[in-house]
C-alpha cells in the first residue's frame, strides 16, 4: 500500500473511531444524566426481575416497593411465605425456590433422590396455586461423577416429576453454575451439558436458568451460546464479572448487547438481576442495572 493510501486509511479509521466513541458517549449516561432530560419511557422489551438474596438488607416490603415503581415485574427465588408480600404489590415470583436440599445435593446423585422426590412433588402443586411457572432445582456437587453418570442419575431423579409438573404447567428450571469460583464441582457447570440433560428428559416441562455471570467464568462466548441455545433457557441472571457487583462499564461484560441477543432471540421471560450492590445506595444501582438492560 503506498504512503498515501496508508494516511487516507489511517485518517478514514481514526474519523470512524470518533463516531462511533462519540455515540457510545451518547448512548452511555448514567441514570441522573437521564433524568435531567426528557424522561425517556421504559421500552419493555424484556421482563426484569431482582433476586432477593442480593438486597437482604433491605425489608422485602421496602424492595417490593422500589421495584414496582422501577417497572420491575418481579422478585426471584422467594418460597411461599413471601408470596403474599408479592402478590400485594402485583409483583411475579419468576424463579420460585423451596423444594431444593441444597446447591450440592442435588438430582446427580441417586442417595437424594428420595428426599428431593417429596419435597417437589410437595411444592409443584403450591406453585401452581400460587399461579407461578417456574421452580429452581440443581445438578448438585459431581462428587467424582462422569458426565454420562451424571446424566444417567438427574434424568431417573426428574423424570418421575415431570409428569407432575406438566399437570401443574409449572418448569423445574436447573441452574448454570460456575464451578471455577463460586461452586467448586458443581456438575451443570457448562450451557452444553444442561442442553444434553434437557435433550434426554425430552419435555417442555424441564429448561435451564442461564446464569450470565457464572457462565462467563466457565466458557464465555455469552452472546453465541445463549443465541445457540436459547429454546431450553427459560430465565437468566445476571452480575458483574469479576466480583459479582454492579453490571457496569467497570466490568468485563457488555450487558446492553448480551440483551440485545436475548431479545433477538423472541424471550418471552424474565431477566433477573442477582448481583451484589458495592454501591451504598443499593437501590440506586439496582435503578442503573435496569435501565441499562432496557434495549
Amino acid at each position: 500500500m503506498s504512503t498515501w493510501n496508508r494516511r487516507a486509511a489511517l485518517k478514514g479509521l481514526l474519523t470512524s473511531t470518533a463516531a462511533v466513541g462519540a455515540l457510545g458517549i451518547a448512548g452511555a449516561c448514567t441514570p441522573d444524566e437521564k433524568q435531567a432530560g426528557t424522561a425517556v419511557p421504559p421500552k419493555n422489551n424484556l421482563k426484569h426481575s431482582v433476586c432477593r438474596w442480593c438486597f437482604q438488607g433491605l425489608p422485602l416490603e421496602q424492595l417490593c416497593a422500589a421495584a414496582k415503581e422501577m417497572g420491575i415485574g418481579g422478585i426471584d427465588l422467594v418460597g411461599p411465605k413471601d408470596w403474599p408480600t408479592l402478590k400485594k404489590y402485583g409483583l411475579d415470583s419468576p424463579m420460585c425456590n423451596g423444594a431444593e436440599i441444597n446447591l450440592t445435593d442435588g438430582f446427580n446423585d441417586p442417595r437424594f433422590h428420595a428426599q428431593l422426590q417429596k419435597q417437589y412433588a410437595e411444592m409443584i402443586p403450591r406453585v401452581a396455586q400460587a399461579g407461578y411457572t417456574n421452580l429452581i432445582c440443581f445438578s448438585g456437587s459431581r462428587r467424582g461423577l462422569s458426565d454420562e453418570a451424571g446424566w444417567t442419575n438427574c434424568v431417573r431423579g426428574l423424570q418421575p416429576l415431570l409428569k407432575l409438573a406438566a399437570q401443574h404447567k409449572v418448569v423445574l428450571v436447573m441452574e448454570l453454575l460456575n464451578s471455577k469460583i463460586d461452586h467448586k464441582d458443581y456438575q451443570c457447570d457448562r450451557t452444553t451439558w444442561g442442553v444434553e440433560l434437557a435433550k434426554r428428559l425430552g419435555s417442555d416441562n424441564f429448561k435451564l436458568l442461564y446464569d450470565i455471570y457464572h457462565m462467563q467464568i466457565n466458557e464465555g462466548d455469552v452472546i453465541r451460546t445463549l443465541t445457540e441455545h436459547h429454546p431450553y433457557i427459560a430465565h437468566y441472571h445476571t452480575a458483574g464479572v469479576p466480583g459479582r457487583h454492579e453490571i457496569g462499564d467497570s466490568q468485563e461484560l457488555n450487558y446492553p448487547a448480551i440483551m440485545r441477543a436475548i431479545k433477538a432471540t423472541g424471550f418471552q421471560g424474565y431477566v433477573a438481576q442477582e448481583f451484589m450492590p458495592q454501591h451504598p445506595d443499593k437501590l440506586a444501582s439496582l435503578r442503573q442495572a435496569i435501565q441499562l438492560c432496557d434495549v
